[in-house]
């Protein structure tokens, strides 16, 4: 009686130290939250830097040989070429912005929003069009690099005076997988997965981690990189099947994701979902979808109740949460400013 007493006792403290070890792994993974870098701002620009330089040195041996050839055309008697003043305007176009519920326009950002209802969901579309990748922005929340910081996107975005924004790839919630935001590297860990390269030169590619090294992936021009995929277009094909999945995510959801027509023009898309309105997509319906609008690559970034689209100030999509409309905090956003 007594042996018997002693074994169940054990097992009864087996069982007690197995639930509290797996509801601190859970609040570890999932609640707690802590601070890595609380100043996460900082922004490598030294590879546009070079870009700008290298484009400006070929311009300028450019206009010095056009230069070069109307000298000697004014100076042919045969020719008798005249140089006239160009009457144009320099320097570009106008500084001013020029916005409205559904577009934005300046002489470095052009963005178009399109509403679109397919698969029983609705979807919203930002075509942007950039001067320069150095436009395509991420941030954090609370501008802290951590573990489960959270903040709503809006809030992120308005903070930055972002002029369009989606949510991320919630980093903050997983331990491994590269974190380069802004040219800087944040997290250099390996999870065997597929990761969204954006370069400076405003192309973009999926690349597996299990391939290049984030140092490497600097060193080869990478603005921004994101660890949560899958990939779903690649060289204008579709990468997922049917029936892929991200986890245990439903086959229907609020999604979002972010594809490349061609150099520095973007399109970033969000559903909705979870609502009666709204059934939501699978990523396969995603990887349509965004192959339909002529991407030659796209990424699936974290969608369910972190889906949202911001613009000009407000949130134009219905996200959820916990079963009612309204916004979730997020590790980080993608940011247009």
């Amino acid at each position: 009686m007594i042996n018997a007493m002693k074994k169940n006792n054990w097992a009864i403290c087996f069982s007690a130290a197995l639930v509290l070890f797996s509801a601190y792994a859970a609040l570890d993974t999932f609640v707690l939250s802590e601070s890595y870098n609380s100043n996460a701002v900082e922004m490598n620009t030294s590879m546009f830097t070079d870009s700008v330089e290298s484009v400006n040195a070929e311009e300028a041996e450019n206009e010095s040989e056009s230069e070069a050839q109307a000298e000697t055309e004014s100076t042919t008697p045969a020719t008798k070429k005249s140089r006239s003043k160009s009457s144009g305007t320099q320097g570009g176009s106008s500084t001013t912005a020029r916005s409205t519920e559904t577009s934005y326009q300046d002489e470095n950002v052009s963005i178009t929003l399109t509403e679109y209802y397919q698969y029983n969901t609705k979807i919203y579309v930002a075509d942007v069009t950039l001067s320069s990748a150095e436009y395509l922005k991420t941030a954090f929340a609370n501008d802290t690099y951590g573990k489960n910081v959270t903040e709503k996107t809006s809030s992120i975005a308005s903070v930055h005076d972002a002029i369009l924004a989606i949510n991320g790839d919630c980093y903050g919630v997983q331990e491994r997988g590269y974190v380069i935001r802004n040219g800087i590297v944040y997290r250099d860990t390996a999870k065997g997965a597929d990761v969204l390269c954006i370069y400076a030169d405003g192309t973009m590619e999926v690349v597996s981690d299990r391939d290049y090294t984030a140092d490497e992936l600097i060193n080869m021009g990478v603005w921004q990189a994101f660890s949560f995929g899958p990939g779903l277009v690649e060289d204008g094909s579709i990468t997922v099947g049917v029936n892929d999945e991200v986890g245990r995510a439903m086959a229907s959801n609020p999604r979002t994701a972010v594809g490349m027509i061609s150099e520095n023009h973007f399109i970033f898309v969000v559903s909705d979902g979870r609502t009666s309105e709204s059934e939501g997509l699978s990523i396969y319906e995603l990887a349509e979808f965004m192959q339909s609008l002529g991407v030659e690559t796209a990424y699936n970034l974290d969608g369910g109740g972190s889906s949202t689209m911001y613009f000009n100030g407000s949130v134009i999509n219905n996200p959820t949460t916990g079963g009612s409309i309204r916004e979730r905090g997020v590790s980080d956003i993608v940011y247009i400013g």
